[in-house]
């Protein structure tokens, strides 16, 4: 059934960050409809890591304890091995949060999660399988959405937050900024004997880059391969993979019969690093990976994402509650947000090409860079890249108001 009323705010997309912004708009009394594409959250291979700085918004929410009664596991240091010797490089544990440790839950529990809180909000509404096909726009703005099969829903803000692929983008609706990425991921599935789990581990040798996400069951594999690359890998065959794998960790016993079975079972992502030089038009304002697409480096995607969602409630949901036009504060979002966007895009550059693209190549990886040797060695040091994967830069907190009718 469409929508015929005006509503205040029209989000395309339904995950992390269109999640989030539909859940802070409501709670301040705003009328919110999201829109998702599909026809559930399940979509396997996506972003997992929830990191404490989400916790830390959640804790503020209220909803942190519900949070952490769904399925995960946690990870509060992380270890990576190069040449063939572990080394522990980060150090979450000491964070003064709620939640000092990385969980990691399946996209899809958290999005469910997210669409259970929301929808205690009356202004709150989720629509699935709606696919938006173009924007409207009227006397000079943009005024709503068109879905396929013509509906059109109208909204005094829409925002875009429906990924890499966004509208804005395919439509070139705002100016693109390309940093570029020399690799692709190849993620599958690998069976799992009865070894215990470290939630995550990686190997890094010469020519070769694996992670490994234990799921208590099997292990969620990234297997990274030159950019374009990935066609070349699936030639040589699905055994040579998971031979490739069993060799960066000899230490595991992974089933023979395990997946992947054949050639498809082997899904690509493909890597993007790049951000909108300008976030908004009037009426419109793009967040999440519609605004910045980030390399899968450090798992930061999603929690980036929520904190541009934090960030334009706190900055739009207030004066839009007061009528306000919200046209004249979306360059804020905008100035608040691309500054952390631009810290870690050069921090996941700079190891894209020092590190994974000299690694790809061929180069010798003989030891570690001097870097992950020198926190390996020093405990108090691990902190600092814990504190920046943990919480971010420039790390947002709930101020958008709740609804009297909410509380």
């Amino acid at each position: 059934m469409g929508e015929t009323k005006l509503r205040d705010i029209v989000i395309v997309g339904g995950g992390p960050a269109g999640m989030m912004a539909g859940l802070l708009f409501a709670r301040a009394g705003l009328q919110v409809t999201v829109l998702e594409k599909h026809a559930d959250f399940f979509r396997d291979f996506r972003g997992d890591t929830v990191h404490p700085s989400t916790m830390e918004l959640l804790h503020e929410l209220g909803m942190l304890d519900r949070f952490l009664a769904r399925p995960h596991d946690r990870l509060d240091h992380a270890e990576v091995r190069f040449a063939g010797r572990d080394y522990t490089v980060g150090d979450l544990s000491h964070l003064s949060v709620a939640a000092p440790f990385i969980a990691m839950m399946p996209q899809w529990e958290f999005l469910d999660f997210l669409r259970s809180e929301a929808a205690a909000f009356p202004g709150f509404r989720l629509r699935m399988e709606s696919r938006a096909d173009a924007l409207v726009e009227e006397d000079g703005r943009v005024a709503g959405v068109r879905l396929a099969g013509g509906e059109e829903l109208r909204a005094r803000l829409t925002i875009m937050a429906d990924g890499r692929d966004s509208l804005v983008r395919s439509q070139d609706l705002l100016p693109l900024e390309s940093l570029g990425a020399p690799m692709d991921v190849l993620w599958f599935h690998l069976g799992k004997a009865d070894n215990p789990g470290d939630a995550l581990r990686g190997s890094v040798e010469t020519g070769r880059m694996v992670i490994l996400i234990d799921r208590g069951t099997y292990w969620q594999t990234a297997f990274l391969v030159p950019k374009g690359g990935a066609d070349a890998v699936r030639a040589r065959g699905v055994a040579w993979v998971r031979a490739q794998v069993a060799a960066a960790f000899p230490d595991i016993r992974f089933p023979t019969d395990g997946e992947p079975d054949s050639i498809d079972d082997l899904k690509l992502l493909v890597v993007s690093l790049d951000r909108l030089t300008r976030w908004h038009r009037p009426g419109l304002l793009a967040i999440g990976d519609a605004a910045h697409a980030m390399s899968p480096i450090g798992g930061i995607g999603i929690n980036l994402a929520i904190q541009d969602a934090v960030a334009a409630a706190n900055l739009l949901a207030g004066p839009m509650v007061s009528g306000a036009d919200p046209d004249p504060l979306l360059n804020r979002v905008q100035k608040r947000r691309l500054f952390p966007t631009r810290v870690i895009q050069t921090g996941q550059k700079t190891l894209q090409d020092n590190v994974i693209g000299r690694v790809l190549s061929g180069r010798p990886i003989e030891r570690a860079p001097w870097i992950v040797r020198l926190l390996d060695r020093f405990p108090l040091l691990r902190r600092i890249p814990g504190r920046v994967i943990g919480l971010g830069v420039r790390r947002e907190r709930v101020r958008s108001p709740q609804a009297p009718q909410q509380r």
